[in-house]
C-alpha cells in the first residue's frame, strides 16, 4: 500500500440527519445519539448538513447546541450552512453563543450563493429585497467580520439602564480561526485562502475547464493547492476532505448488500461532469477497511490532508450508522494512521 506524505491526524464524520416529517423529534434525538457515540468512538470531530423545506436537519446551529451539552469532547461543525437563507450579523450571534456553550469547540462551515429554487422561495424568505440581495463572497465577509469583532455599528455606550456594544455579542475568542469555507470551485479555493478560513472540500467539486482533466481526484487537488496558495499559512492552512466511506467490515449481509445497491445507483453520476455547472461527485467508497485505505492512499487529494470528515450515506438506518462509524474509527482509521482521542 503507497503511504500518504503524512498519517491522517483527524477524524471525523458527516451526517445529514433525516427525519420523518410525521416523527421528526426522533430523527433529531437519532442524530443527537450518533454524535454521543462519535465522541465515545475518539473520533475528533462531527459535523451536520443543512437543509431547508426537506425532512433533514434545517437548523444546524440549534442542534449543535443540543449536541455541546451531551458532549464534552468532540468538536461540532456545520458542512455547511448557505448563507443566502441567512443574516450574517444575526448568524454570528447564534454562533458565538453555541461556541461558548461547547467550550470552544464550534466549527460552522458556511457556502455562498442563492438560496435553493430561489423563485419559489424568494417571496416568502425575501419578500421585500429579494431582487436585491446579494449571495455572494462579500456576505461571507460581513459574516466573518462580525465573528472577528468588527464593529456592527457606530453606537455603544449607556442608555438607561441598558449597555450597548458596538461589536456583535457575545464574542468567542478563537472562533473566527474556526470558520470553514465548504467550496467546489477553484475561486472559492482561492477566496477562502485569501480571508483566512479553513477549507471543506467534499465529494462534489466543479469540472470548471473542459479542455483540463475530469478526473475528480486530480480537480480537487488543484482547489487545495490554489487554497494554500493564496492563504497566509501556506501549506500549513487546514483542509479538510469530505469523501464517502461505507466500510462493511462488520456489516451483515444484509447490510452488505443494502449498501452494495446503494452505490451502485449512485455510481453513474460519477463518470462525466453533470449539468451545465459541470458538477463532479466523487466515487462513493464501499468495502472493507483495508480496500478503502488502499484506494484513498491512492487518491492525489486524499494524499494532501491530514483531516477528514467522513461523509455518512443518506436514508440508512440508525444501526447502520452506528455499524459503519464503529468501522470506520476501530478500523478504517487506524489503517490510515489515524489514533483515537481519549
Amino acid at each position: 500500500m503507497p503511504p500518504t506524505s503524512q498519517p491522517l491526524r483527524k477524524l471525523g464524520f458527516l451526517t445529514i440527519g433525516l427525519f420523518d416529517g410525521a416523527d421528526p423529534g426522533r430523527g433529531h434525538e437519532s442524530t443527537l445519539g450518533i454524535i454521543e457515540l462519535g465522541e465515545q468512538l475518539g473520533f475528533d470531530s462531527a459535523w451536520v448538513r443543512h437543509r431547508h423545506l426537506q425532512y433533514g436537519i434545517s437548523s444546524p446551529v440549534a442542534v449543535l447546541a443540543a449536541a455541546s451539552q451531551r458532549t464534552r469532547r468532540i468538536e461540532l461543525g456545520t458542512a455547511v450552512i448557505p448563507l443566502g437563507w441567512e443574516n450574517p450579523l444575526r448568524l454570528a450571534e447564534d454562533l458565538a453563543t453555541v461556541d461558548l456553550l461547547s467550550g470552544g469547540r464550534l466549527n460552522p462551515g458556511v457556502s455562498v450563493g442563492p438560496p435553493m429554487h430561489y423563485d419559489q422561495v424568494k417571496e416568502a424568505l425575501y419578500p421585500d429585497t429579494a431582487d436585491v440581495e446579494d449571495f455572494g463572497y462579500e456576505r461571507v465577509q460581513r459574516l466573518l467580520d462580525f465573528v472577528r469583532g468588527k464593529s456592527a455599528t457606530d453606537f455603544s455606550g449607556v442608555e438607561g439602564f441598558e449597555v450597548f456594544s458596538d461589536r456583535v455579542q457575545p464574542q468567542s475568542p478563537g472562533l473566527g480561526r474556526r470558520m470553514w469555507y465548504g467550496g467546489g470551485s477553484l475561486r472559492s479555493a482561492q477566496w477562502a485562502g485569501e480571508h483566512g478560513m479553513n477549507f471543506l472540500t467534499s465529494s462534489v467539486v466543479k469540472a470548471e475547464d473542459p479542455e483540463k482533466s475530469e478526473d475528480f481526484a486530480d480537480i480537487q487537488l488543484s482547489h487545495i493547492r490554489a487554497f494554500r496558495a493564496h492563504h497566509p499559512d501556506g501549506d500549513r492552512a487546514r483542509v479538510s476532505q469530505g469523501l464517502v466511506v461505507i466500510p462493511t467490515d462488520s456489516a451483515s449481509p444484509e447490510q452488505r448488500a443494502k449498501y452494495t445497491a446503494y452505490v451502485e445507483k449512485r455510481t453513474p453520476r460519477t463518470v462525466t461532469p453533470q449539468g451545465p455547472a459541470r458538477m463532479m461527485f466523487a466515487p462513493d467508497l464501499v468495502g472493507t477497511s483495508a480496500e478503502i485505505a488502499e484506494r484513498l492512499h491512492a487518491h492525489a487529494a486524499f494524499q494532501e490532508v491530514d483531516e477528514v470528515a467522513f461523509a455518512l450515506p443518506f436514508s440508512f438506518e440508525h444501526d447502520d450508522y452506528v455499524q459503519i462509524l464503529t468501522d470506520i474509527a476501530t478500523r478504517l482509521g487506524p489503517a490510515l494512521g489515524w489514533q483515537a482521542a481519549t
